[in-house]
């Protein structure tokens, strides 16, 4: 069978399956460029697909400046493609299983209070100026993404009706498409509650999304990632990206620094596996210990 046939039939069949178009999307670019590395490199059949053109495709990759992260996401998309060519009985292996992930620096950062505050500052100083849409929603976003962990596709998919001020939750739709509730704090509810105010005097008509581009339609993908490509020069932090995952990341910092237990924690990062949750605070224990050297009553009782 044509690779690009192939290729072709598997978008297809994950459309058949229900994958979401984000998901979709993600396919077509990182599997998309394999395809095309096999057809410039005259691979044009499935069948001729051996595990050393992908390792020659993944260090092309690499030699492009791709980060072990990505190249080990890259490798998995492979992988499913040619599982699914597997199951469908079209080849006889998958022999990409041969090829070895790549070993990743476990090291995740997170935002310090001075950055978080000075990202909100530039926000509070633009709403204060000029009282766009663009700087209330930017805050917004911050104060969501910090006071939550949840995810950018929830983000964006989240509406007026998901938010309960009253009980202090909201639903998201996350992983797998299932409906989750999360918790919010008085504090970011009022702060919810100000800002659906505002976006009702902005707009003639209030959206069903909570955050919506300036023509008033729901925000994408592409255009949130553009908010925070934005502040990121605006920023200029040498050491951090700014991005929906690195506001993720810091609020699981911060709950492992309080104290909570990996299982509580778990629950409010809304982990499938507490494996995941361990990683994470395997990942801070120095810092766990060094706050327990601090704060630990015991250092305050004379024995």
């Amino acid at each position: 069978m044509l690779l690009k046939f192939a290729y072709q039939e598997f978008i297809e069949d994950r459309r058949f399956k229900n994958t979401t178009e984000v998901n979709i999307q993600n396919y077509k670019v990182l599997l998309g460029g394999f395809i095309e590395y096999c057809n410039a490199n005259n691979i044009m059949n499935l069948e001729e697909v051996e595990s050393l053109h992908v390792k020659s495709y993944l260090r092309h990759c690499q030699s492009c400046g791709n980060s072990a992260n990505t190249i080990n996401t890259k490798l998995q998309r492979i992988r499913a493609f040619l599982n699914y060519m597997v199951e469908e009985g079209i080849v006889k292996k998958n022999v990409a299983l041969k090829v070895q992930r790549q070993k990743v620096d476990v090291k995740i950062n997170v935002f310090n209070d001075e950055q978080i505050n000075q990202m909100l500052g530039y926000y509070r100083s633009l709403r204060r100026r000029e009282k766009s849409y663009f700087a209330y929603r930017g805050y917004m976003l911050i104060v969501t993404f910090l006071g939550t962990g949840i995810r950018r596709t929830e983000i964006i998919n989240l509406k007026w009706t998901d938010i309960d001020l009253e009980n202090l939750t909201m639903s998201v739709y996350g992983k797998n498409r299932k409906k989750e509730i999360v918790f919010i704090t008085e504090k970011l509810a009022k702060e919810i509650a100000a800002y659906n105010l505002f976006c009702k005097h902005h707009f003639k008509n209030l959206s069903e999304y909570i955050f919506v581009n300036r023509n008033n339609t729901q925000m994408t993908q592409n255009s949130i990632m553009l908010v925070f490509k934005n502040l990121q020069k605006k920023m200029n932090f040498s050491n951090v990206r700014v991005s929906p995952h690195t506001f993720r990341h810091t609020f699981c910092h911060r709950l492992a620094l309080s104290g909570m237990s990996a299982f509580a924690i778990q629950k409010m990062m809304r982990h499938e596996n507490i494996a995941v949750t361990m990683r994470y605070v395997a990942m801070w224990g120095n810092e766990l210990r060094e706050q327990n050297e601090k704060f630990n009553p015991l250092n305050n009782i004379d024995i």
